[in-house]
Protein backbone atom coordinates (compact mmCIF):
# COMPACT_ATOMS: atom_id res chain seq x y z
CA UNK A 1 0.00 0.00 0.00
CA UNK A 2 1.52 3.46 -1.35
CA UNK A 3 2.20 5.79 1.85
CA UNK A 4 0.02 8.71 1.76
CA UNK A 5 1.11 12.47 2.44
CA UNK A 6 -1.39 14.37 4.48
CA UNK A 7 -4.07 15.99 1.88
CA UNK A 8 -2.70 19.05 2.48
CA UNK A 9 0.86 18.89 3.13
CA UNK A 10 3.79 17.66 0.80
CA UNK A 11 7.10 17.68 1.71
CA UNK A 12 9.54 17.43 -0.83
CA UNK A 13 13.46 16.48 -0.65
CA UNK A 14 15.88 18.40 -2.86
CA UNK A 15 18.67 16.41 -3.80
CA UNK A 16 21.74 19.35 -4.73
CA UNK A 17 24.16 16.32 -5.55
CA UNK A 18 27.49 15.57 -7.51
CA UNK A 19 27.50 13.07 -9.97
CA UNK A 20 29.58 11.63 -12.22
CA UNK A 21 29.33 11.57 -16.19
CA UNK A 22 29.61 8.06 -16.97
CA UNK A 23 29.31 6.60 -13.67
CA UNK A 24 25.96 5.42 -13.59
CA UNK A 25 26.29 2.61 -10.28
CA UNK A 26 28.14 5.17 -9.02
CA UNK A 27 25.30 7.90 -9.67
CA UNK A 28 22.26 5.29 -8.57
CA UNK A 29 23.94 4.27 -5.21
CA UNK A 30 24.44 8.65 -4.48
CA UNK A 31 20.46 8.40 -5.21
CA UNK A 32 19.62 5.96 -3.34
CA UNK A 33 21.85 7.18 -0.33
CA UNK A 34 19.80 10.84 -0.71
CA UNK A 35 16.44 8.81 -0.92
CA UNK A 36 17.27 7.41 2.39
CA UNK A 37 18.33 10.03 3.63
CA UNK A 38 15.31 11.66 2.79
CA UNK A 39 13.20 9.12 3.68
CA UNK A 40 14.26 9.52 7.21
CA UNK A 41 13.37 13.31 7.32
CA UNK A 42 9.55 12.65 6.26
CA UNK A 43 9.67 13.27 2.82
CA UNK A 44 6.89 12.50 0.48
CA UNK A 45 8.64 13.12 -3.06
CA UNK A 46 12.57 13.67 -3.62
CA UNK A 47 13.60 15.61 -6.65
CA UNK A 48 17.20 15.14 -8.42
CA UNK A 49 18.32 16.88 -10.96
CA UNK A 50 18.63 17.04 -14.89
CA UNK A 51 19.84 13.79 -16.53
CA UNK A 52 21.44 12.92 -13.14
CA UNK A 53 21.73 8.89 -13.62
CA UNK A 54 24.09 9.95 -16.75
CA UNK A 55 25.92 13.09 -15.22
CA UNK A 56 25.16 15.77 -17.43
CA UNK A 57 26.33 16.57 -19.35
CA UNK A 58 27.04 13.37 -21.47
CA UNK A 59 27.55 14.77 -24.51
CA UNK A 60 28.03 11.67 -26.94
CA UNK A 61 27.92 9.27 -25.11
CA UNK A 62 24.11 9.01 -25.40
CA UNK A 63 25.12 7.60 -28.71
CA UNK A 64 26.07 4.67 -27.77
CA UNK A 65 23.31 1.99 -26.80
CA UNK A 66 25.01 0.26 -24.36
CA UNK A 67 24.93 3.23 -22.41
CA UNK A 68 21.28 4.24 -22.67
CA UNK A 69 20.77 0.33 -22.02
CA UNK A 70 22.81 0.82 -18.78
CA UNK A 71 20.75 3.85 -17.45
CA UNK A 72 17.62 2.59 -18.51
CA UNK A 73 18.12 -0.10 -15.99
CA UNK A 74 19.49 1.98 -13.36
CA UNK A 75 16.35 3.44 -13.89
CA UNK A 76 14.25 0.66 -13.17
CA UNK A 77 16.13 -0.94 -10.27
CA UNK A 78 15.60 2.94 -8.48
CA UNK A 79 12.20 2.22 -9.22
CA UNK A 80 11.70 -0.98 -7.74
CA UNK A 81 13.41 0.80 -4.47
CA UNK A 82 9.98 2.48 -4.02
CA UNK A 83 7.35 -0.12 -3.02
CA UNK A 84 8.90 -0.10 0.29
CA UNK A 85 5.79 2.95 1.16
CA UNK A 86 8.87 5.83 1.40
CA UNK A 87 9.42 8.76 -1.13
CA UNK A 88 8.47 8.74 -4.76
CA UNK A 89 11.10 9.55 -6.97
CA UNK A 90 11.49 12.30 -10.06
CA UNK A 91 15.26 11.90 -11.78
CA UNK A 92 16.47 12.43 -14.94
CA UNK A 93 17.84 9.84 -17.45
CA UNK A 94 18.35 9.55 -21.07
CA UNK A 95 15.67 6.89 -22.72
CA UNK A 96 15.55 5.63 -26.43
CA UNK A 97 12.08 5.70 -27.77
CA UNK A 98 10.58 5.22 -31.00
CA UNK A 99 10.63 8.92 -31.49
CA UNK A 100 13.90 9.17 -30.66
CA UNK A 101 16.47 9.52 -27.67
CA UNK A 102 15.32 11.97 -25.25
CA UNK A 103 16.50 13.96 -22.24
CA UNK A 104 14.08 12.60 -19.82
CA UNK A 105 12.61 12.16 -16.19
CA UNK A 106 11.47 9.00 -14.87
CA UNK A 107 8.81 9.41 -11.89
CA UNK A 108 8.66 6.36 -9.58
CA UNK A 109 6.47 5.24 -7.16
CA UNK A 110 4.93 2.23 -5.33
CA UNK A 111 7.45 0.23 -6.75
CA UNK A 112 7.13 1.16 -10.75
CA UNK A 113 7.90 3.65 -13.00
CA UNK A 114 4.60 5.84 -13.06
CA UNK A 115 5.29 8.36 -15.93
CA UNK A 116 8.32 9.16 -18.03
CA UNK A 117 8.56 13.08 -19.53
CA UNK A 118 10.74 14.04 -22.30
CA UNK A 119 12.54 17.82 -22.60
CA UNK A 120 11.17 19.78 -24.87
CA UNK A 121 12.98 22.44 -25.52
CA UNK A 122 16.31 21.34 -26.16
CA UNK A 123 19.41 24.04 -25.77
CA UNK A 124 22.12 24.74 -28.59
CA UNK A 125 23.91 27.69 -27.58
CA UNK A 126 26.96 28.67 -25.73
CA UNK A 127 28.29 25.34 -23.66
CA UNK A 128 24.99 23.45 -24.80
CA UNK A 129 24.93 21.71 -28.14
CA UNK A 130 21.68 19.10 -27.25
CA UNK A 131 20.54 18.72 -30.97
CA UNK A 132 23.51 17.08 -31.55
CA UNK A 133 22.50 13.70 -29.64
CA UNK A 134 18.81 13.95 -28.24
CA UNK A 135 15.30 14.72 -30.10
CA UNK A 136 13.07 17.40 -28.27
CA UNK A 137 9.77 15.90 -26.77
CA UNK A 138 7.15 14.89 -29.58
CA UNK A 139 4.21 16.51 -27.32
CA UNK A 140 3.84 18.86 -25.01
CA UNK A 141 4.46 17.42 -21.13
CA UNK A 142 1.19 16.95 -19.01
CA UNK A 143 0.83 16.64 -15.14
CA UNK A 144 1.42 13.85 -13.45
CA UNK A 145 -0.76 13.03 -10.65
CA UNK A 146 1.31 11.94 -7.39
CA UNK A 147 -0.79 11.08 -4.46
CA UNK A 148 -3.42 13.40 -5.25
CA UNK A 149 -1.50 16.20 -6.55
CA UNK A 150 -0.44 17.58 -10.51
CA UNK A 151 2.66 17.65 -10.53
CA UNK A 152 4.06 19.64 -13.50
CA UNK A 153 7.80 18.71 -14.45
CA UNK A 154 9.30 21.24 -17.26
CA UNK A 155 13.31 20.14 -17.94
CA UNK A 156 15.74 23.00 -17.54
CA UNK A 157 15.58 24.71 -20.75
CA UNK A 158 11.29 24.15 -20.90
CA UNK A 159 11.58 26.72 -18.41
CA UNK A 160 14.03 29.36 -20.02
CA UNK A 161 12.85 29.14 -24.05
CA UNK A 162 9.96 30.61 -25.58
CA UNK A 163 7.72 27.25 -25.92
CA UNK A 164 5.32 27.62 -22.83
CA UNK A 165 5.38 24.79 -21.76
CA UNK A 166 4.95 25.84 -18.24
CA UNK A 167 1.54 27.44 -19.29
CA UNK A 168 0.22 24.41 -20.82
CA UNK A 169 1.25 22.57 -17.83
CA UNK A 170 -1.14 24.92 -15.64
CA UNK A 171 -3.84 24.93 -18.39
CA UNK A 172 -3.38 20.97 -18.62
CA UNK A 173 -4.24 21.55 -14.53
CA UNK A 174 -0.71 21.14 -12.86
CA UNK A 175 -0.57 22.43 -9.29
CA UNK A 176 3.36 22.78 -8.86
CA UNK A 177 6.27 22.80 -10.84
CA UNK A 178 9.18 20.70 -10.15
CA UNK A 179 12.17 21.67 -12.58
CA UNK A 180 15.08 19.49 -12.72
CA UNK A 181 18.03 21.48 -13.98
CA UNK A 182 21.96 21.32 -15.14
CA UNK A 183 22.54 24.77 -14.74
CA UNK A 184 26.24 25.77 -15.41
CA UNK A 185 28.14 28.62 -13.33
CA UNK A 186 29.05 31.78 -14.68
CA UNK A 187 29.48 35.08 -12.80
CA UNK A 188 25.59 36.42 -11.63
CA UNK A 189 23.71 33.56 -13.32
CA UNK A 190 21.87 33.41 -9.93
CA UNK A 191 20.34 36.88 -10.56
CA UNK A 192 18.92 35.37 -14.37
CA UNK A 193 18.09 32.07 -12.84
CA UNK A 194 15.85 34.14 -10.13
CA UNK A 195 14.79 36.05 -13.08
CA UNK A 196 13.84 33.12 -15.42
CA UNK A 197 11.78 31.63 -12.63
CA UNK A 198 9.91 34.49 -12.16
CA UNK A 199 8.88 35.24 -15.09
CA UNK A 200 7.23 31.52 -15.36
CA UNK A 201 5.60 31.91 -12.35
CA UNK A 202 4.18 35.20 -13.75
CA UNK A 203 2.75 33.67 -16.83
CA UNK A 204 1.88 30.00 -15.41
CA UNK A 205 0.12 31.62 -11.93
CA UNK A 206 2.21 28.51 -10.44
CA UNK A 207 4.73 28.27 -7.58
CA UNK A 208 7.97 26.38 -9.05
CA UNK A 209 10.59 25.24 -7.53
CA UNK A 210 14.39 24.76 -9.76
CA UNK A 211 16.76 21.92 -8.46
CA UNK A 212 19.96 22.67 -9.93
CA UNK A 213 22.93 20.35 -10.38
CA UNK A 214 26.36 20.54 -8.13
CA UNK A 215 30.12 19.87 -8.80
CA UNK A 216 32.63 20.34 -11.63
CA UNK A 217 32.04 18.34 -15.40
CA UNK A 218 35.28 18.93 -17.39
CA UNK A 219 35.24 23.06 -18.04
CA UNK A 220 31.63 23.30 -16.65
CA UNK A 221 31.01 23.52 -12.74
CA UNK A 222 27.30 23.27 -11.27
CA UNK A 223 26.57 25.46 -8.55
CA UNK A 224 23.75 23.81 -6.75
CA UNK A 225 21.88 26.91 -5.18
CA UNK A 226 18.55 25.48 -6.07
CA UNK A 227 15.42 27.43 -4.84
CA UNK A 228 11.87 27.80 -5.16
CA UNK A 229 9.25 30.62 -5.95
CA UNK A 230 5.92 30.83 -4.41
CA UNK A 231 3.39 31.92 -6.60
CA UNK A 232 3.10 35.38 -5.08
CA UNK A 233 6.66 35.36 -6.55
CA UNK A 234 8.14 35.72 -3.21
CA UNK A 235 11.77 33.54 -2.68
CA UNK A 236 10.06 30.52 -0.67
CA UNK A 237 13.42 28.86 -0.18
CA UNK A 238 16.98 29.26 -1.51
CA UNK A 239 19.81 26.15 -1.13
CA UNK A 240 23.71 26.98 -0.07
CA UNK A 241 26.01 27.41 -3.11
CA UNK A 242 28.62 24.80 -4.37
CA UNK A 243 27.64 22.42 -1.40
CA UNK A 244 26.17 19.11 -1.91
CA UNK A 245 23.13 18.31 0.33
CA UNK A 246 19.95 16.99 0.82
CA UNK A 247 16.81 19.65 1.74
CA UNK A 248 13.46 19.29 2.78
CA UNK A 249 11.13 21.62 2.17
CA UNK A 250 7.42 21.62 3.15
CA UNK A 251 4.48 22.71 0.65
CA UNK A 252 1.02 23.21 1.64
CA UNK A 253 -2.77 23.55 -0.19
CA UNK A 254 -3.83 26.75 0.58
CA UNK A 255 -7.44 28.73 -0.64
CA UNK A 256 -4.93 30.08 -3.38
CA UNK A 257 -2.99 26.69 -3.96
CA UNK A 258 0.26 25.36 -2.81
CA UNK A 259 2.60 27.22 -1.14
CA UNK A 260 5.91 26.03 -0.20
CA UNK A 261 6.44 27.65 3.33
CA UNK A 262 9.42 25.79 5.05
CA UNK A 263 12.79 25.41 3.70
CA UNK A 264 16.77 26.12 4.29
CA UNK A 265 17.47 30.27 3.78
CA UNK A 266 20.69 30.22 2.61
CA UNK A 267 22.85 33.26 1.54
CA UNK A 268 24.40 33.35 -1.92
CA UNK A 269 28.22 34.02 -1.61
CA UNK A 270 29.79 37.67 -3.16
CA UNK A 271 31.11 37.91 -6.26
CA UNK A 272 34.97 36.80 -5.95
CA UNK A 273 33.83 34.32 -3.04
CA UNK A 274 31.72 32.66 -5.94
CA UNK A 275 34.29 33.05 -8.33
CA UNK A 276 36.99 31.30 -6.16
CA UNK A 277 34.86 28.62 -4.65
CA UNK A 278 33.53 27.49 -8.45
CA UNK A 279 37.18 27.31 -9.47
CA UNK A 280 38.19 25.29 -6.36
CA UNK A 281 35.56 23.02 -7.17
CA UNK A 282 35.69 22.98 -10.67
CA UNK A 283 39.67 21.90 -9.95
CA UNK A 284 38.88 19.35 -7.14
CA UNK A 285 36.55 17.53 -9.11
CA UNK A 286 38.41 17.32 -12.46
CA UNK A 287 41.13 16.01 -10.27
CA UNK A 288 39.73 13.70 -7.82
CA UNK A 289 37.04 12.24 -10.76
CA UNK A 290 39.81 11.53 -13.41
CA UNK A 291 41.42 9.53 -10.51
CA UNK A 292 44.76 11.57 -10.29
CA UNK A 293 46.23 11.55 -6.96
CA UNK A 294 48.21 15.01 -6.50
CA UNK A 295 48.95 17.94 -8.78
CA UNK A 296 52.43 19.56 -9.85
CA UNK A 297 52.58 23.34 -10.84
CA UNK A 298 55.20 25.56 -11.32
CA UNK A 299 56.27 28.30 -8.87
CA UNK A 300 57.64 31.43 -10.72
CA UNK A 301 56.58 34.13 -8.00
CA UNK A 302 53.83 35.60 -9.95
CA UNK A 303 50.40 36.19 -9.21
CA UNK A 304 48.90 33.74 -11.27
CA UNK A 305 50.88 30.54 -10.32
CA UNK A 306 50.25 31.99 -6.63
CA UNK A 307 46.97 31.78 -6.78
CA UNK A 308 46.20 28.51 -8.87
CA UNK A 309 48.83 26.92 -5.76
CA UNK A 310 46.30 28.55 -3.15
CA UNK A 311 43.72 26.86 -4.77
CA UNK A 312 45.36 23.36 -5.54
CA UNK A 313 45.62 23.72 -1.51
CA UNK A 314 42.12 24.50 -0.98
CA UNK A 315 40.93 21.86 -3.18
CA UNK A 316 42.86 19.02 -2.34
CA UNK A 317 44.92 19.96 0.42
CA UNK A 318 48.59 20.94 1.02
CA UNK A 319 50.59 17.31 0.85
CA UNK A 320 48.52 16.85 -2.58
CA UNK A 321 50.63 19.93 -4.19
CA UNK A 322 54.10 19.63 -5.30
CA UNK A 323 55.51 23.23 -6.38
CA UNK A 324 58.25 23.88 -8.41
CA UNK A 325 60.64 26.84 -8.77
CA UNK A 326 62.31 26.46 -11.80
CA UNK A 327 65.15 30.02 -11.94
CA UNK A 328 67.09 30.61 -15.17
CA UNK A 329 69.42 33.67 -14.97
CA UNK A 330 66.59 36.22 -15.56
CA UNK A 331 64.76 35.10 -12.50
CA UNK A 332 65.02 38.17 -9.63
CA UNK A 333 65.79 37.29 -6.34
CA UNK A 334 62.25 38.80 -5.40
CA UNK A 335 60.65 36.06 -7.27
CA UNK A 336 62.84 33.24 -5.51
CA UNK A 337 61.62 35.07 -2.50
CA UNK A 338 58.10 34.86 -3.18
CA UNK A 339 57.79 32.10 -4.18
CA UNK A 340 59.12 30.49 -1.32
CA UNK A 341 57.23 32.56 0.75
CA UNK A 342 53.99 31.67 -1.08
CA UNK A 343 54.90 27.80 -1.06
CA UNK A 344 55.99 27.81 2.90
CA UNK A 345 52.37 30.28 3.45
CA UNK A 346 50.13 27.03 1.94
CA UNK A 347 52.41 24.81 3.41
CA UNK A 348 52.92 22.16 0.43
CA UNK A 349 56.05 20.78 -0.93
CA UNK A 350 58.60 23.42 -2.38
CA UNK A 351 61.50 22.43 -5.06
CA UNK A 352 63.71 24.58 -6.69
CA UNK A 353 64.98 23.08 -10.33
CA UNK A 354 67.63 25.63 -12.25
CA UNK A 355 67.20 25.36 -16.08
CA UNK A 356 70.67 26.63 -16.72
CA UNK A 357 71.57 23.15 -17.96
CA UNK A 358 68.74 22.40 -20.36
CA UNK A 359 68.21 26.16 -21.49
CA UNK A 360 71.84 26.15 -22.21
CA UNK A 361 71.88 22.74 -23.92
CA UNK A 362 69.19 23.42 -26.15
CA UNK A 363 70.82 26.74 -27.30
CA UNK A 364 74.21 24.91 -27.98
CA UNK A 365 72.12 22.15 -29.96
CA UNK A 366 70.68 24.88 -32.08
CA UNK A 367 73.99 27.13 -32.57
CA UNK A 368 74.70 25.93 -36.02
CA UNK A 369 71.06 26.26 -37.22
CA UNK A 370 70.28 29.11 -35.95
CA UNK A 371 73.86 30.95 -37.40
CA UNK A 372 73.83 34.12 -38.83
CA UNK A 373 70.25 35.21 -37.07
CA UNK A 374 69.46 37.07 -33.91
CA UNK A 375 68.80 36.10 -30.70
CA UNK A 376 64.85 36.75 -29.53
CA UNK A 377 61.72 35.49 -28.96
CA UNK A 378 62.81 32.10 -29.97
CA UNK A 379 65.36 32.02 -27.08
CA UNK A 380 62.99 33.68 -24.65
CA UNK A 381 60.77 30.31 -25.13
CA UNK A 382 62.96 27.66 -24.76
CA UNK A 383 63.24 28.85 -21.33
CA UNK A 384 59.43 28.39 -20.94
CA UNK A 385 59.72 25.17 -22.48
CA UNK A 386 62.50 23.87 -20.63
CA UNK A 387 59.99 24.18 -17.70
CA UNK A 388 57.34 23.12 -19.68
CA UNK A 389 59.53 19.27 -19.88
CA UNK A 390 60.49 19.65 -16.50
CA UNK A 391 57.14 19.61 -14.90
CA UNK A 392 55.48 17.05 -17.34
CA UNK A 393 58.74 15.06 -16.64
CA UNK A 394 57.81 14.69 -12.92
CA UNK A 395 54.03 14.56 -14.29
CA UNK A 396 55.13 11.24 -15.96
CA UNK A 397 56.85 9.89 -12.79
CA UNK A 398 54.99 10.45 -10.18
CA UNK A 399 51.76 10.53 -11.94
CA UNK A 400 50.95 14.18 -10.76
CA UNK A 401 48.60 16.22 -13.33
CA UNK A 402 50.03 19.39 -14.13
CA UNK A 403 48.31 22.68 -13.21
CA UNK A 404 48.76 25.42 -15.96
CA UNK A 405 48.43 28.63 -14.42
CA UNK A 406 47.45 31.14 -17.83
CA UNK A 407 44.95 33.63 -17.24
CA UNK A 408 42.46 34.64 -19.64
CA UNK A 409 44.14 38.16 -19.98
CA UNK A 410 47.27 36.17 -21.64
CA UNK A 411 45.42 33.64 -23.63
CA UNK A 412 43.51 35.90 -24.96
CA UNK A 413 46.53 37.47 -26.74
CA UNK A 414 48.40 34.87 -27.25
CA UNK A 415 50.94 35.46 -24.26
CA UNK A 416 52.08 32.21 -23.31
CA UNK A 417 54.29 29.22 -25.22
CA UNK A 418 52.87 26.51 -26.91
CA UNK A 419 54.41 23.22 -24.90
CA UNK A 420 56.30 25.58 -22.38
CA UNK A 421 53.76 27.14 -19.58
CA UNK A 422 50.94 26.19 -21.47
CA UNK A 423 51.59 22.36 -20.84
CA UNK A 424 48.91 21.04 -18.14
CA UNK A 425 46.05 19.19 -17.40
CA UNK A 426 43.73 21.78 -16.20
CA UNK A 427 43.83 25.70 -15.26
CA UNK A 428 41.14 26.95 -12.75
CA UNK A 429 42.16 30.29 -13.76
CA UNK A 430 41.90 30.01 -17.46
CA UNK A 431 38.50 31.85 -17.79
CA UNK A 432 40.11 34.71 -15.37
CA UNK A 433 41.40 37.86 -16.51
CA UNK A 434 44.27 39.16 -14.84
CA UNK A 435 42.56 42.27 -13.25
CA UNK A 436 40.20 39.31 -11.51
CA UNK A 437 43.16 37.43 -10.77
CA UNK A 438 44.66 40.19 -8.16
CA UNK A 439 41.09 40.66 -6.91
CA UNK A 440 40.26 36.82 -5.87
CA UNK A 441 44.26 36.82 -4.54
CA UNK A 442 43.67 39.89 -2.08
CA UNK A 443 39.78 38.19 -1.54
CA UNK A 444 41.57 35.18 -0.34
CA UNK A 445 44.35 36.78 1.71
CA UNK A 446 41.31 37.64 3.80
CA UNK A 447 38.78 35.07 3.98
CA UNK A 448 38.55 31.21 3.91
CA UNK A 449 36.17 29.50 1.79
CA UNK A 450 33.92 26.57 3.11
CA UNK A 451 35.22 23.79 2.69
CA UNK A 452 38.56 24.86 1.56
CA UNK A 453 41.48 22.65 2.42
CA UNK A 454 44.00 25.81 2.68
CA UNK A 455 45.31 27.71 5.99
CA UNK A 456 43.89 31.16 6.63
CA UNK A 457 45.65 34.41 6.36
CA UNK A 458 47.69 35.73 4.27
CA UNK A 459 48.79 33.08 1.51
CA UNK A 460 49.91 34.99 -1.70
CA UNK A 461 52.60 37.43 -0.58
CA UNK A 462 51.72 40.92 -0.84
CA UNK A 463 54.38 41.29 -2.87
CA UNK A 464 53.63 39.30 -5.23
CA UNK A 465 49.91 41.08 -5.72
CA UNK A 466 51.88 44.29 -5.76
CA UNK A 467 54.88 43.93 -8.33
CA UNK A 468 54.54 44.43 -11.92
CA UNK A 469 54.54 41.42 -13.83
CA UNK A 470 56.75 39.52 -15.94
CA UNK A 471 57.58 36.79 -17.23
CA UNK A 472 61.07 36.79 -16.99
CA UNK A 473 62.84 35.77 -19.87
CA UNK A 474 65.03 39.05 -20.43
CA UNK A 475 66.44 40.88 -17.91
CA UNK A 476 64.35 44.42 -16.49
CA UNK A 477 61.27 42.73 -18.44
CA UNK A 478 57.45 43.31 -17.70
CA UNK A 479 54.52 41.67 -19.20
CA UNK A 480 53.08 46.03 -20.60
CA UNK A 481 56.71 46.22 -22.43
CA UNK A 482 54.22 44.61 -25.05
CA UNK A 483 51.07 44.97 -23.71
CA UNK A 484 48.71 47.47 -22.71
CA UNK A 485 48.08 48.04 -19.02
CA UNK A 486 46.00 44.95 -17.97
CA UNK A 487 43.26 47.50 -16.68
CA UNK A 488 43.27 48.67 -20.39
CA UNK A 489 43.23 45.55 -21.88
CA UNK A 490 41.02 43.56 -20.12
CA UNK A 491 38.26 46.07 -20.90
CA UNK A 492 39.12 45.76 -24.37
CA UNK A 493 39.33 42.29 -24.33
CA UNK A 494 35.68 42.08 -22.48
CA UNK A 495 34.25 44.52 -25.21
CA UNK A 496 35.59 41.63 -27.57
CA UNK A 497 35.44 38.67 -26.34
CA UNK A 498 32.30 38.93 -23.80
CA UNK A 499 30.17 41.53 -25.95
CA UNK A 500 31.16 41.04 -29.58
CA UNK A 501 31.59 44.79 -30.04
CA UNK A 502 32.42 46.80 -32.78
CA UNK A 503 36.12 48.95 -32.56
CA UNK A 504 33.87 52.01 -33.15
CA UNK A 505 32.25 51.32 -29.71
CA UNK A 506 35.38 50.41 -27.90
CA UNK A 507 36.97 53.62 -28.82
CA UNK A 508 33.93 55.34 -28.11
CA UNK A 509 34.76 53.79 -24.60
CA UNK A 510 37.88 55.77 -24.24
CA UNK A 511 40.48 53.76 -25.85
CA UNK A 512 43.38 54.09 -28.74
CA UNK A 513 41.75 53.19 -31.80
CA UNK A 514 45.47 51.65 -33.11
CA UNK A 515 45.65 49.59 -29.47
CA UNK A 516 42.00 48.69 -29.91
CA UNK A 517 43.00 47.39 -33.88
CA UNK A 518 46.50 45.86 -32.40
CA UNK A 519 44.48 43.50 -29.38
CA UNK A 520 41.60 42.39 -32.24
CA UNK A 521 44.37 41.45 -34.15
CA UNK A 522 45.98 39.90 -31.30
CA UNK A 523 43.04 37.96 -30.05
CA UNK A 524 42.06 36.38 -33.59
CA UNK A 525 46.02 34.65 -34.54
CA UNK A 526 46.02 33.57 -30.94
CA UNK A 527 43.20 31.20 -31.84
CA UNK A 528 45.51 28.64 -32.73
CA UNK A 529 47.19 28.22 -29.58
CA UNK A 530 43.87 28.28 -27.35
CA UNK A 531 42.45 25.21 -29.22
CA UNK A 532 45.85 23.53 -28.13
CA UNK A 533 45.34 24.85 -24.07
CA UNK A 534 44.39 22.73 -21.30
CA UNK A 535 40.37 22.63 -20.45
CA UNK A 536 39.70 25.18 -17.54
CA UNK A 537 36.75 26.25 -15.33
CA UNK A 538 34.11 28.43 -17.16
CA UNK A 539 33.90 31.70 -15.05
CA UNK A 540 32.54 34.34 -17.32
CA UNK A 541 29.56 34.11 -19.62
CA UNK A 542 31.50 33.42 -22.84
CA UNK A 543 34.84 31.60 -22.04
CA UNK A 544 37.12 30.15 -24.61
CA UNK A 545 36.17 26.75 -26.44
CA UNK A 546 32.39 25.66 -25.80
CA UNK A 547 31.61 29.27 -25.47
CA UNK A 548 33.46 31.15 -28.39
CA UNK A 549 33.98 28.92 -31.24
CA UNK A 550 36.27 31.45 -33.60
CA UNK A 551 38.25 29.38 -37.13
CA UNK A 552 41.58 29.58 -36.71
CA UNK A 553 41.95 30.50 -40.19
CA UNK A 554 40.19 34.00 -40.21
CA UNK A 555 41.67 37.28 -42.11
CA UNK A 556 38.42 39.53 -41.19
CA UNK A 557 39.41 42.18 -38.75
CA UNK A 558 36.98 45.05 -37.78
CA UNK A 559 38.23 48.41 -39.65
CA UNK A 560 34.63 50.17 -39.99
Amino acid sequence: MTKKSTPDILRIAVAQLNPTVGDIQGNLAKAREARADAARQGADLVLFTELFLAGYPPEDLVLKPAFLAACERAAEDFAKDTADNGPGVIIGVPLKRKSGVHNAIVFADGGKIVAERFKVDLPNYGEFDEKRVFQPGPDMPGPVNFRGVRIGIPICEDIWGELGVCETLAESGAEILLVPNGSPYYRAKMDVRHQVAIRQVIESGLPLLYANQLGGQDELVFDGASFAINADHSLAFQMSQFEETVAITMWRRGDEGWACVEGPMSKIPEREEADYRACMLGLRDYVNKNGFKNVVLGLSGGVDSAICAALAVDALGEERLRAIMMPYRYTSSDSLKDAEDCARALGCRYDIVPIHEPVDGFSHALTQLFEGTKEGITEENLQSRARGTILMAVSNKFGSMVVTTGNKSEMSVGYATLYGDMNGGFNPIKDLYKMQVYALSRWRNTHVPPGALGPSGEVIPKNIIDKAPSAELRPNQTDQDSLPPYPVLDDILECLVENEMGVDDIVARGHDRDTVHRIEHLLYIAEYKRRQAAPGVKITKKNFGRDRRYPITNRFRDRG
